[in-house]
């Protein structure tokens, strides 16, 4: 399925990961006014360039800010992947823009072993089980057999964590729905066929994305609210 990209106009206000007990959340002030409808989905409003959750205060950084503290937290997992559910058609492409923007892209992927997206990774492992929605509240009901605060990009996360186990993907699923920041500028094209008698053919030196995958033993989990201009 091609990629839809995101609106232009969609902002990060929350970002938030999680590998095992380590996590990170943080908030930037959005730089554009919210819809209504975001607003009260979402809790989060702006009065006066201050950031207000369910009417509380909370504590920003500048958008570069948050994303420099977001790839220092991947450099202390190794390389990890970076998972997210439907991540491929709207949060990759929102964070590769502000990452695009402040130059940080190239420092951002050289911190991970690439992505990998659980909505059709889930379609692939529960294909045939009758599962009504794919949504991610309903997955982690379904497997996990609990609810959460969905919108809030932490909770999303930490359920996102156990969601994954839940999955139990075998290394071939993981290969077949992952992909880099990179790919989501390029249309998608059917692989060439590898001439006889002879493998892969790769940059000398560059390992691919699976032999990546096949080592790590490390998921990042990642969820971000974003904003849409009115």
């Amino acid at each position: 399925m091609p990629v839809i990209p995101a609106d232009q106009s969609c902002e990060i206000i929350q970002l938030a990961a999680v590998c095992g007990g380590h996590f990170l959340n943080l908030f930037t002030v959005p730089r554009c006014r919210m819809q209504h409808g975001a607003a009260k989905v979402t809790g989060f409003r702006v009065q006066s360039h201050r950031l207000y959750h369910h009417r509380l205060p909370v504590l920003t950084n500048s958008l570069k800010e948050v994303l420099v503290s977001f790839i220092a937290f991947l450099n202390m997992l190794d390389r990890p992947v970076l998972v997210g559910h439907n991540i491929h058609r709207f949060d990759c492409p929102v964070l590769a823009r502000a990452l695009d923007e402040f130059h940080l892209k190239a420092e951002f992927q050289l911190a991970v072993s690439g992505c990998l997206d659980t909505l059709p990774l889930a379609r692939d492992v529960l294909k045939g089980h009758g599962i009504p929605s794919f949504r991610q509240e309903n997955l982690v009901q379904t497997l996990v057999g609990v609810s959460y605060k969905a919108h809030d990009a932490l909770e999303d996360v930490r359920s996102l964590q156990s969601l994954y186990s839940a999955l139990s993907p075998t290394p071939e699923q993981v290969v077949r729905h992952s992909f880099t920041l990179d790919s989501l500028e390029k249309p998608a094209s059917k692989p060439l066929p590898a001439a006889k008698g002879k493998g892969p053919s790769k940059a000398s030196g560059q390992r691919p994305l699976w032999e990546h995958l096949g080592q790590v033993g490390k998921v990042v989990e990642i969820s971000k609210v974003g904003t849409i201009v009115t």
